[in-house]
């Protein structure tokens, strides 16, 4: 993401060799592995522990799905020099855009609260202490560096920070997993009639579709063109436009798949683990790190527990500043986290107060699995027009010019919407 254009944007010149892939990616990246914080974490661990190994395959299904709608939003961002929220606010009703952006406020401040809980709740299981003084500091750590670190050396910050994600990987090298059954579940679709399976599947939908992500990779590749010496929106330098489409496929498809593999490591381990032992009922993330120590050891219990401090840091930021965008483009503000806190004060104060309710949330005593329940509720109905938003957007050749989405990309996104269609009906009809 901080790779000159010369290097991540040009193929090399003779005798020049190609930049490294973790130069390359960045918006991708970051935004795939956000998407495995703690909320997630829990969600795929009560996937993993209610019913073993045999939901694996929706995550197979996810893919595709999910990398077609972040590079969309990715190639909007990067064509016009507008995040999402810019370009819908001039072709769409006020009171369409507003309450979109309301919503996502509202679900991402949720998420925000319940990833700051699990968090203080991680450290707790390591250290001891109290939880909320540590959900007090992991906030405030959040905040300050979002608003007063260098963008370039922030955004160096998340890339490393997703490497956090890697203990879940390494926690299937220490406990026993039954890999025919992993393969089982990863190409065998097993359906059944349970209630509760099929809305495991659509919170599974629901945690890895979300729109924060859509707003926050848009964003990311408008904030490269302000940074990155010589990248121009494509509209004004078409000629940057296929290394530039052929990067952001290249970020998303290796951000997504890495975000999906994460994902499979904790159905996995809990499935090999919990659900192998009887316990079927998980309802955080922290207690699927506690209820895996008597089970798959110390040392295992301790990485799924960093896990949940380093991907709740990386998200966190995020879910604030994707809300950010979205709010502060819909009211005309200044947006950026490349802008000094003075010339940006209205975007980072819609930051601090999106972090500042998230850590209120853990003191008002509301119940955090009904918070997320409602959260996805939520996200499953944004999702649905905004993706339908998106693609309208991507292929009006007026907003897109020449670079508008066709092809096999357009029928992808559309898959997506009527999918998440589906989940948001799903989702209402068992919330009724």
């Amino acid at each position: 993401m901080t790779t000159p254009v010369s290097d991540a944007e040009r193929s090399p010149a003779v005798g020049q060799s190609k930049p490294r892939l973790f130069k390359i990616l960045g918006p991708g990246l970051i935004t795939g592995a956000s998407d495995d914080d703690p909320s997630g974490i829990a969600t795929y661990s009560q996937a993993g522990a209610a019913f073993g190994f045999t939901l694996s395959w929706t995550l197979v299904l996810c893919y595709p799905l999910m990398a077609a709608v972040q590079e969309i939003s990715a190639r909007i961002g990067r064509t016009t020099g507008k995040g999402l929220a810019g370009n819908i606010i001039p072709h769409y009703p006020a009171p369409l855009v507003f309450t979109l952006v309301a919503l996502l406020f509202s679900a991402n401040i949720i998420n925000i609260g319940a990833n700051l809980g699990a968090m203080g709740d991680a450290v707790r299981l390591l250290i001891g202490g109290p939880q909320l003084v540590y959900v007090i500091a992991f906030g405030i750590l959040c905040t300050l560096m979002e608003i007063f670190m260098k963008y370039t050396r922030y955004v160096a910050v998340l890339k490393w920070l997703t490497l956090a994600l890697f203990s879940y990987i390494a926690t299937l090298f220490i406990v026993h997993v039954p890999w025919n059954e992993v393969a089982k579940g990863l190409f065998i679709p097993r359906l059944s009639a349970d209630h509760n399976y099929w809305e495991t599947i659509v919170a599974i939908f629901g945690t890895t579709i979300s729109p924060y992500l859509f707003f926050w990779q848009a964003s990311q590749e408008v904030e490269d063109i302000h940074e990155i010496p010589r990248r121009e929106p494509l509209l004004k330098q078409p000629r940057q436009a296929p290394n530039a489409e052929e990067r952001i496929r290249l970020d998303t498809l290796v951000g997504m798949a890495f975000s999906n593999i994460v994902a499979l490591s904790i159905i996995t381990t809990v499935a090999a683990t919990l659900h192998s032992s009887g316990v079927t009922n998980i309802e955080s993330s922290a207690q699927a790190a506690e209820a895996l120590k008597p089970i798959g050891g110390s040392l295992a219990f301790a990485l799924f527990a960093l896990g949940i401090i380093g991907t709740g840091l990386l998200s966190i930021p995020v879910l604030a500043g994707s809300a950010a965008y979205a709010l502060g483009e819909a009211l005309k503000c200044r947006v950026g986290l490349s802008l000094e806190p003075m010339e940006g004060r209205a975007f980072y104060g819609m930051i601090a107060l999106a972090t500042l309710i998230g850590i209120a949330i853990n003191f008002s005593g509301v119940n955090p699995i009904k918070a997320l329940y409602y959260s996805a509720v939520i996200n499953g109905l944004v999702a649905v027009p905004i993706i339908a938003i998106m693609m309208l957007i991507s292929s009006d050749e007026k907003i897109m010019g020449r670079f508008k989405i066709g092809g096999w990309l357009l029928y992808l996104g559309w898959t997506t919407a009527a999918v998440m269609g589906l989940a948001g009906a799903a989702m209402l009809l068992d919330l009724v």
